[in-house]
């Protein structure tokens, strides 16, 4: 007679890859292109809906500890990743009760309908369930349809705002094509909306291609819209700055600048050499920070890859961050914090704290990028004779990486980085 775990456990392996695909169906055409899903939830070790619910208190308060084990361990349940996320990503205070949860959901839901009718009207096709494609303005910056839009000589905000909207929405068509979800029009419009609404609250940034990459996975995991921005806001203030372009930098530059020190100090060699290919910029490397990895992973691997991630930099103080800067500054963590306070960050950022660094946005995605750039050393110092080399070898990651054993192997490079630049101080 099996058990209930040993019966959840052969179930798993006989439908994982079945329940997968249920919850994010693939287009029959699109099969033989899609990278192989590696991620199955695993009994004992992936975090269920069951062991979800039994992390809160009676009032809603939530063991954040307890629950970054499990995903550190083997990842988060497809029926949860959503509500996960919201939490990995700081939409809402682990030490917060239910009803404290709701009010907030709700204030800001209500602020998320008081955006989005401020853009209707401007733009009414926006909320319709529809999207553009096209210009909504001509050269002369007036309204190439006045069904769409409703204001003739628009100031500079509302002009720049109405450019974006068709070029969010030729993203949105090449959005997770294969994904049956994206089949339905009214899917894409939600995309494009809670896209749309952040282009017109971000004045510095508005919209960059790569934000559809970022977004869409939460539009899938999240029902509600105003549920799905205020993840998606979250999200953006981790990654924003990669998304910052100006005449003199790129985005990700900050980042590209860690991956070369890193390298540099854990295998002098391997940089050494991609200095000689005039590689040492790492620009090779500018799509994997840029949008996490979206490529290099099937899209549920992605999701995999992200709440480990999520999960590993995670800090108990990320809520009072985004809500109260001021306050959050006062809150900080010292290395000689005990263990119970430790446990309630995930294993990269507790591993930065133990050595008394104090990164606020220390990147798990840069050592991931280091170790593969590892695994690929002797590849790289053989075959590559120019930075295409180097790129044509990187490219062979795809649907081959492991994502648990990929973010297992950044934190052993963070452990030797960690040391040698400790000893050097």
């Amino acid at each position: 007679m099996i058990g209930c775990g040993g019966l959840w456990s052969v179930l798993m392996k006989r439908s994982g890859t079945r329940e997968l695909n249920d919850f994010y169906p693939i287009r029959p055409e699109c099969q033989a292109d899609v990278p192989t899903t590696r991620f199955k939830p695993r009994y004992g070790k992936t975090l269920s809906e069951r062991r979800w619910q039994a992390s809160f208190d009676e009032e809603g308060r939530l063991d954040i500890a307890k629950v970054l084990r499990r995903i550190q361990r083997g990842g988060v349940h497809p029926s949860i990743k959503g509500v996960v996320m919201e939490f990995l990503l700081g939409c809402y205070d682990p030490n917060s009760t239910f009803d404290e949860r709701n009010e907030l959901k709700q204030r800001r839901r209500g602020q998320y309908d008081m955006w989005k009718a401020e853009c209707q009207k401007i733009a009414p096709v926006l909320g319709s369930g529809k999207f553009v494609t096209t210009p909504l303005l001509n050269e002369d910056g007036q309204p190439t349809d006045p069904s769409l839009v409703t204001v003739t000589n628009p100031d500079k905000k509302v002009a720049q705002w109405l450019q974006l909207l068709h070029q969010i929405g030729l993203d949105v068509v090449r959005t997770d094509r294969s994904l049956v979800f994206y089949e339905d029009e009214g899917n894409q419009a939600k995309l494009w909306d809670v896209l749309s609404i952040y282009a017109w609250l971000d004045n510095d940034i508005g919209y960059v291609q790569g934000m559809n990459d970022i977004c869409s996975p939460l539009v899938i995991l999240i029902e509600n819209e105003a549920d799905c921005y205020w993840c998606f806001d979250r999200a953006m203030r981790r990654m924003r700055e990669n998304f910052r372009c100006t005449a003199s930098s790129m985005g990700v530059q900050s980042q590209l600048g860690t991956l070369s020190q890193i390298i540099k100090t854990v295998d002098p060699k391997l940089h050494h050499h991609l200095e000689d290919l005039d590689g040492g910029e790492y620009l090779f490397a500018f799509r994997m920070l840029m949008v996490l990895f979206r490529r290099e992973f099937s899209f549920a691997d992605t999701l995999y890859l992200w709440e480990l991630m999520w999960g590993m930099e995670y800090n108990p103080n990320i809520f009072t961050r985004y809500e109260d800067p001021e306050r959050a500054k006062t809150k900080g963590v010292t290395p000689a914090a005990n263990d119970k306070v430790l446990k309630q960050y995930g294993k990269f950022e507790r591993k930065y704290l133990k050595a008394g660094h104090t990164e606020e946005n220390s990147a798990l995605a840069v050592f991931l990028v280091a170790s593969v750039l590892e695994t690929k050393n002797k590849r790289i110092l053989t075959e590559a004779k120019g930075v295409d080399d180097v790129v044509k070898i990187l490219g062979d990651i795809t649907s081959s990486l492991d994502a648990k054993k990929a973010c297992d192997e950044a934190l052993k490079l963070q452990k030797r980085y960690l040391l040698k630049t400790t000893k050097k101080a």
